[in-house]
């Protein structure tokens, strides 16, 4: 077991007082709902500007062999992106705060709570974040008819895997980053994904190479996980979105419980 605990990330032993982590997050928004309700608009202006202004310019899109309006091929391109913005500034901005300023989680560690509880309680609290954007986003959506498949209704547990992508692997970067000034490279990362991951243009309308490019990216395979489910195009290919998430989740929250297990107990 000592030898299993060495090799094995620190957060396969933690994970059962978690929920103490969310449960403080929660007491500290009570009073600053509107700092995590705001993140919604940011897409949902782009939605209106974009998918019902320029959409009413550009029609259809075909996707698929199949010619959808441009509206219904850009929502759930956001709802990816609101789902990855909502995950990654939490787990970014406020986890650096927490451990290099405010010292919270020194404190923590001085009770029965570990290093693997923080690592997923934190990202926990950034995928419940992620969520809440993803959820209303939806409602929108549906309720100006931009789902136009039955399958939409696992456009939400899709997003929550986007969120758990981006949550962990935004934490384990935190873990790296010494200044402020690190995080110019969240915003040099987060818009070229927003911007070119099949978000407002087919894939088929990039360079190959480039194409080649934007099929490797997270977000991308967000964007087509969730416009698939939302657009009817199910298809055993979908399982490589979810596999790539799932993975990238994964692999981010066993380096956040390894970084935080060498930065709090050393």
């Amino acid at each position: 077991m000592t030898l299993l605990a060495r090799v094995a990330p620190p957060v396969l032993f933690g994970g059962r007082r978690a929920g103490l982590l969310i449960e403080r997050n929660l007491l500290v928004y009570r009073r600053g709902w509107l700092v995590i309700v705001s993140g919604f608009f940011e897409p949902l202006f782009y939605l209106l500007s974009i998918g019902l202004g320029i959409g009413a310019l550009v029609g259809g899109v075909a996707v698929d062999g199949r010619e959808i309006p441009y509206t219904a091929f850009v929502a759930p391109a956001l709802l990816a992106s609101s789902a990855m913005n909502g995950a990654i500034y939490d787990s970014t901005f406020n986890v650096f705060f927490k451990l290099n300023y405010a010292k919270t989680y020194d404190a923590i560690l001085s009770t029965p709570v570990g290093v693997g509880d923080v690592a997923l309680g934190e990202i926990g609290w950034a995928l419940i974040r992620g969520g809440i954007y993803a959820a209303a986003f939806l409602v929108v959506m549906v309720a100006l008819g931009m789902a136009l498949s039955p399958w939409a209704a696992l456009a939400f547990p899709a997003a929550l895997l986007v969120g758990f992508a981006f949550g962990a692997a935004g934490m384990a970067a935190t873990s790296f980053m010494r200044t402020w000034q690190d995080f110019d490279l969240v915003q040099l990362v987060i818009l070229p994904l927003f911007l070119f991951s099949a978000t407002f243009y087919p894939l088929a309308t990039y360079p190959e190479p480039l194409r080649t490019l934007v099929q490797l990216t997270p977000l991308y395979h967000g964007v087509d996980l969730i416009r698939g489910l939302t657009t009817g195009n199910v298809g055993p290919g979908l399982l490589v979105h979810v596999v790539y998430l799932l993975a990238m989740g994964l692999a981010g929250l066993a380096i956040t419980s390894r970084r935080l297990e060498r930065l709090l107990l050393k």
